[in-house]
């Protein structure tokens, strides 16, 4: 049989479930459109209500034109087919989460927010929102790039020399396994301000596990390859750019994933001690004032910030390491 038969054959059945799944999910768009503003809501109304109602019959309208002409936009659809069963979710669970708040007040207000709520700090409060988001992508910036710089330098060094291995192994061991903010209280006598100590313990959050896996990497490299690239007349700085760094590399982007995860905490507890902005300082804002719809948008924000960063992570793997793509999932 011909191959673009087969191709037709097997994108047939793809298309048809595409097609349905979009139907599904712009129906259930659509009835939370309908859901929102004519389902009373309990004592005062909340700001907003139809305005995500609006919203909420945009996606509808857009998905159901997707399901309705799978032809004209079949790339967009290879890349929705996996989320059709979450744009179904969303809407319901949008839904159930204003039910039990703003119409049936089932979770106390102002401790639990409906999705109304939300939308109005990032309308309202967007300066100072988007300001602590600068400040906290700076910090966070400043801090990992040192301790991955710094991590990435001690791993080589300890992983390719035994003598350096000798007097770091038991420093690293010693220092690594503490948790940075333990060491808040020292950082701040230290460090002339908040901003310098903060970068300095996300670095240290950072440099550990950046150390320990760019060291297991150059270590575990086989011998077998420096012997030959010597037999050929390589030097020491030939051996180490290109045969023991490429060989450590897969291991280099775990230690970078983990770092990275580790200085979200840390961030969060020390712009909580001092910082004059940033997400950290937002949250405790929030907290002080119980402006609790601000503390949820900011932890949403910090997610996305989070999950965006790793992500962006990972497809720099996917390029630098072009032949282990897809090896590693998030």
């Amino acid at each position: 049989m011909p191959t673009s038969s087969l191709e037709r054959i097997h994108s047939v059945p793809a298309t048809a479930l595409t097609w349905r799944g979009g139907l599904l999910a712009a129906a259930a768009w659509l009835a939370l459109a309908v859901f929102l503003p004519f389902y009373p809501e309990h004592g005062r109304p909340w700001p907003f209500t139809r305005e995500l109602a609006v919203a909420a019959t945009v996606v509808a309208g857009l998905l159901a034109l997707l399901a309705l002409l799978p032809g004209r936009s079949e790339r967009l659809l290879a890349r929705l087919r996996r989320a059709g069963p979450w744009l179904i979710a969303l809407p319901l669970l949008l839904g159930l989460w204003t039910l039990a708040t703003a119409k049936l007040r089932l979770l106390p207000v102002p401790f639990f927010a409906p999705p109304q709520a939300l939308v109005e700090v990032f309308v309202d409060d967007w300066p100072r929102l988007g300001l602590s988001l600068a400040h906290s992508l700076w910090l966070l910036l400043n801090g990992v790039a040192a301790g991955a710089f710094c991590g990435f330098l001690a791993g080589l060094a300890i992983g390719w020399s035994q003598r350096i291995g000798y007097w770091v192994h038991p420093v690293l061991r010693l220092l690594g396994p503490i948790p940075s903010t333990a060491l808040l209280p020292i950082c701040f006598f230290f460090f002339p301000t908040s901003w310098s100590a903060s970068v300095f313990l996300i670095a240290l959050a950072t440099w550990f596990p950046v150390t320990v896996l760019t060291w297991s990497g150059v270590a575990s490299v086989d011998r077998a390859y420096y012997e030959v690239a010597r037999t050929l007349g390589a030097s020491n700085a030939f051996l180490i750019l290109r045969v023991a760094i490429p060989a450590a590399l897969p291991q280099v982007f775990v230690g970078l994933f983990m770092g990275l995860g580790a200085s979200f905490s840390v961030l969060v507890v020390a712009e909580m001690m001092g910082v004059k902005a940033g997400l950290g300082w937002y949250l405790q804002w929030a907290q002080g004032w119980a402006a609790y719809a601000n503390m949820y948008a900011a932890l949403l924000v910090m997610a996305l910030l989070c999950s965006g960063l790793i992500t962006l992570l990972f497809a720099i793997r996917d390029r630098v390491l072009a032949w282990q793509k897809g090896t590693m999932k998030w």
